[in-house]
């Protein structure tokens, strides 16, 4: 088992250094598992053992206790090293941070932060349910009988509790979307291994196929109108899209401190303005990130459509600023950043992988755009 410099218990913690600790661990084998598609169960028993999996978790509750600043900080800072890695935990993270945000809100939340603590690894399928989700719910004695395949799940090989939504048609005023939590280990829920990718290929976003899984009431956190936008958005788009990107801003670092290292030294005008070009995007996707973090308000922000929407505006501009950068980095250093012997080939495939976040651009304008003009996020 790998030694860390310090555990959760120690107020003194120095979690960036853990998490980069974590991350030149993990460095070596990154490469390989681009190759092959595999999960590294390891990487997760490394976020698990040093206390990473629990750090935003408040400190009354056994946690580390840092901000969601901070813990964007950590993403980052993992995504630098291994960015498969970072994304897949940045949905455990967004979804302690959405915990975190009614805790602050004078929800009492202690059983998940409990379960955190403890050692669970949270897995969302946030991104393909949306608002309307999918599935089947059928009411049965107690509960539910759910079937569902959930896809993309990143991190489900590593999971202990999916975090999920069913669409339930039957309900008696009309259809609505039970939100629940349903173990790894429950009768009917396996894995298929779907996930086969240009970019991120280790974040092990398979395929979760719920058979026949029985969903007690207690179990249901909500039940809410199928086709109606959902405040719960609001807090899920505000507690997870900073943490997400900066996973991606992580990238974009490792891309921004290859380049600059292969191009020391050079003269010449195209390559001199490239590398400003580059330096530019970075810059704005850096500060585009930090506001996002600035207006979540550490997890304090109002739950309202018109910081959804702002946050989705951010985020759709910022990844279009961290594309940018890592394609100007292999066009300063020229063909070799195009060579699958050069680690910016994958930066640059990886880097890709935030457009496909909630929500991609044409969604996001559409929604931003009813937002203005005062109407529902969706319609």
């Amino acid at each position: 088992m790998t030694t860390f410099a310090s555990d959760i218990t120690d107020t003194t913690t120095d979690w960036l250094a853990l998490a980069r600790q974590v991350g030149e661990t993990l460095r070596p084998e990154v490469a390989a598992r681009d190759r092959s598609g595999e999960f590294s169960t390891t990487a997760f028993g490394l976020l698990r053992d040093s206390g990473l999996s629990a750090a935003l978790v408040p400190r009354q509750f056994g946690g580390g206790g840092i901000t969601h600043r901070e813990m964007g900080a950590l993403l980052r800072e993992l995504g630098r090293h291994d960015p498969s890695t970072a994304v897949a935990f940045a949905m455990h993270t967004h979804l302690v941070a959405a915990q975190v945000w009614r805790h602050n809100h004078g929800i009492d939340v202690a059983p998940l932060f409990r379960k955190v603590v403890a050692g669970a690894i949270l897995v969302s399928t946030g991104a393909s349910d949306w608002v309307g989700s999918n599935g089947h719910a059928e009411r049965v004695d107690g509960g539910y009988r759910v079937h569902a395949r959930k896809a993309p799940a990143s991190g489900c090989e590593a999971g202990t509790v999916l975090v999920t939504s069913v669409r339930w048609d039957d309900a008696p005023h009309g259809p609505q979307v039970l939100h629940c939590a349903i173990p790894f280990d429950a009768d009917g829920v396996r894995l298929e291994k779907t996930w086969d990718t240009l970019g991120l290929r280790a974040t092990g976003s398979h395929t979760v196929v719920l058979e026949q899984v029985f969903v007690p009431d207690a179990a249901v956190s909500l039940a809410r109108p199928a086709d109606a936008w959902p405040p719960l958005l609001n807090i899920v788009i505000g507690a997870a899209m900073p943490l997400v990107m900066a996973a991606y801003l992580g990238i974009a670092d490792s891309a921004v401190e290859l380049t600059t290292a292969l191009a020391a030294g050079r003269t010449d005008a195209p390559t001199i303005q490239l590398a400003g070009e580059m330096v530019t995007a970075y810059t704005t996707a850096a500060d585009l990130v930090d506001a996002m973090f600035a207006g979540s308000d550490d997890l304090r922000f109002d739950n309202t459509d018109q910081h959804a929407s702002r946050t989705l505006a951010r985020k759709t501009a910022a990844a279009d600023a961290l594309v940018h950068t890592v394609r100007l980095a292999m066009e300063t250093i020229g063909g070799l950043g195009y060579s699958r012997t050069c680690e910016l080939e994958m930066r640059y495939r990886d880097v890709h992988g935030c457009l496909f976040h909630p929500l991609p651009r044409a969604k996001q304008t559409r929604l931003s755009g009813r937002v203005l003009l005062g109407h529902s996020p969706i319609g």
